[in-house]
C-alpha cells in the first residue's frame, strides 16, 4: 500500500526574463492563457489529482501570484451588489481551502533541486507532487491524475515523459531506460541534459513529478550539476535502487509556455477547446492565414 500524494510543491521563483518586459513587474506565472493565469492551470490540475495542500517557493516580487489566491474583498463585493455571480464565482473557485497553502522564498536562483528543497519542512516524511507551471499540459484527465493512478500501482517516484528529437536531449533529463512496455518505463538510471551523442534514450521528462521525500537526503548536500545548479534530476537519480523509479507517457498534449511561440500556440489551442470561442476562433485564424 503506497502512501497517498496530498501535497504539491510549484516552484515559482524564477525570472521570466524570456517575457521581458511583460515580466518586469509580473510574474511568469501570471501570464494567461486565455482567462486564467498558468499558475492557476496548474494548481487545478493538482487538485483534480487529490492534493489539497499547496506550497510555493516564489522570490522576490511574487506578491502578486500571492494575491491571486486569496479573496478580493473589494472586488467580490462589487460582483455581488452587481449580481455578477457567475464572475463571482470564478474568481471564488480559485481559492484553497483556508490553512492549506504556503509560501516559501528561494532566496538564491541555485536551480530547481534546491527550490525544491526549499519546500521540505512543509513536506516532512510524506510523498509530494511537484509541478512546473511553464508546463501546460492539455489532457483529460489532466496529467497529474494519470500519473497519480499509475503511481498507486508502482509506488516509488514517478515522472512524466514523452520522446524529444536526439538533437534536443541536451535540454531535458533523460531516462536511462531498464524495461518499457510503451506506456510506463522504469528507469535505471537518469542524466541531466546530456550531449545527443551520449543520452541513453530520448525520453525526457517533463515538468510534472510524484516524489518520495527520501530526495531530500541528497538534496542536503546542496551538490552543483549541469549548468552550475543543484539539478532535482541529479537528487532523483541518486534514489534509483533504493526507492523504484518510472517514467509515464501522459496522454494530452504539452505546451512550453516558457518560450514565446509555445505560450502562444497554448492560447490557441486552449481558446479551441473551449465550445463558447472555437468558431471565432477558427474564422479569425484563417484571416490571418
Amino acid at each position: 500500500m503506497v502512501k497517498p500524494v496530498k501535497k504539491a510543491v510549484f516552484p515559482v521563483a524564477g525570472l521570466g526574463t524570456r517575457f521581458l518586459p511583460a515580466t518586469k513587474a509580473m510574474p511568469k506565472e501570471m501570464l494567461p492563457i486565455v482567462d486564467k493565469p498558468l499558475i492557476q492551470y496548474a494548481v487545478e490540475e493538482a487538485r483534480e489529482a487529490g492534493i489539497d495542500e499547496f506550497i510555493f517557493v516564489t522570490g522576490r516580487g511574487k506578491t502578486l501570484m500571492e494575491d491571486h489566491f486569496d479573496h478580493a474583498v473589494e472586488l467580490e463585493t462589487v460582483l455581488k451588489e452587481r449580481g455578477r455571480n457567475d464572475s463571482l464565482a470564478l474568481v471564488l473557485q480559485c481559492i484553497p481551502e483556508t490553512g492549506h497553502v504556503y509560501y516559501t522564498r528561494q532566496q538564491q536562483p541555485l536551480g530547481l533541486g534546491h527550490a525544491v528543497w526549499c519546500a521540505r519542512s512543509f513536506i516532512r516524511e510524506e510523498p509530494f507532487a511537484v509541478l512546473l507551471a511553464d508546463d501546460l499540459i492539455l489532457a483529460q484527465p489532466g496529467c497529474l491524475k494519470q500519473m497519480v493512478e499509475i503511481y498507486e500501482k508502482v509506488g516509488g517516484n514517478l515522472v512524466a515523459v514523452e520522446n524529444v528529437p536526439r538533437e534536443l536531449t541536451n535540454r531535458y533529463g533523460i531516462l536511462d531506460v531498464d524495461k518499457d512496455d510503451g506506456r510506463v518505463a522504469r528507469a535505471r538510471g537518469l542524466v541531466e541534459k546530456p550531449k545527443p551523442e551520449v543520452a541513453p534514450s530520448t525520453l525526457s521528462i517533463i515538468g510534472r513529478y510524484i516524489l518520495q521525500p527520501e530526495v531530500f537526503a541528497h538534496l542536503d548536500k546542496r551538490e552543483y550539476g549541469a549548468g552550475g545548479e543543484i539539478q532535482l534530476t541529479d537528487a532523483m537519480a541518486k534514489t534509483i535502487g533504493d526507492v523504484p523509479f518510472h517514467g509515464l507517457r501522459f496522454k494530452g498534449r504539452r505546451f512550453d509556455c516558457g518560450s514565446k511561440l509555445g505560450f502562444v500556440e497554448a492560447n490557441i489551442a486552449f481558446a479551441l477547446g473551449r465550445p463558447e470561442m472555437q468558431g471565432d476562433v477558427r474564422a479569425m485564424l484563417k484571416r490571418f492565414l
